[in-house]
């Protein structure tokens, strides 16, 4: 993930954040996406409380051993200094191969360092039937040709 300080911040470095943590999600891999939160980090993800890397990493491990096949785009909405609004959509596939799109918003908080330190979310899961899946790429970061979620219009 990309390490910014945060003031100033730009408009297209706030977006390349952004890419950036979308681009660790899509690894599937919680050592990279945690690299840029801080050893305190609180999350509220759906029901959850998560608090402090080790915990989110065992999360993440957990997530990607039952959201298979998982493909994420998340896309700024807004920001202001240290806070980021951000939209999101994942699609996955349970072990039962029943497939789903999910689509939420989170917020973000960085520390003075860049770091992540809060992430709120709110996600709304919908199945779906594979053929009516939107992100089909090769696993890994989506590629730069791939349209993200105002031009896909979710």
């Amino acid at each position: 993930m990309l390490s910014l300080s945060m003031r100033p911040i730009t408009d297209d470095a706030a977006v390349a954040k952004v890419r950036a943590a979308e681009d660790a999600w899509n690894s599937r891999c919680p050592t990279i996406v945690v690299r840029n939160v801080s050893r305190d980090c609180l999350w509220h993800d759906r029901n959850q409380t998560i608090e402090g890397r080790p915990q989110i990493m065992g999360f993440l491990s957990a997530k990607w051993k039952t959201q298979l096949h998982y493909r994420h785009i998340k896309e700024l909405w807004s920001f202001n200094k240290n806070r980021f609004s951000i939209r999101i959509v994942s699609e996955w596939r349970t072990i039962h191969n029943k497939w789903f799109r999910s689509c939420g918003n989170e917020n973000w908080e960085f520390d003075d360092n860049g770091l992540m330190k809060k992430r709120i979310t709110c996600i709304t899961d919908t199945e779906i039937n594979e053929n009516e899946r939107l992100f089909v790429w090769p696993f890994g970061r989506r590629p730069d040709n791939h349209p993200g979620l105002s031009e896909m219009n979710l």
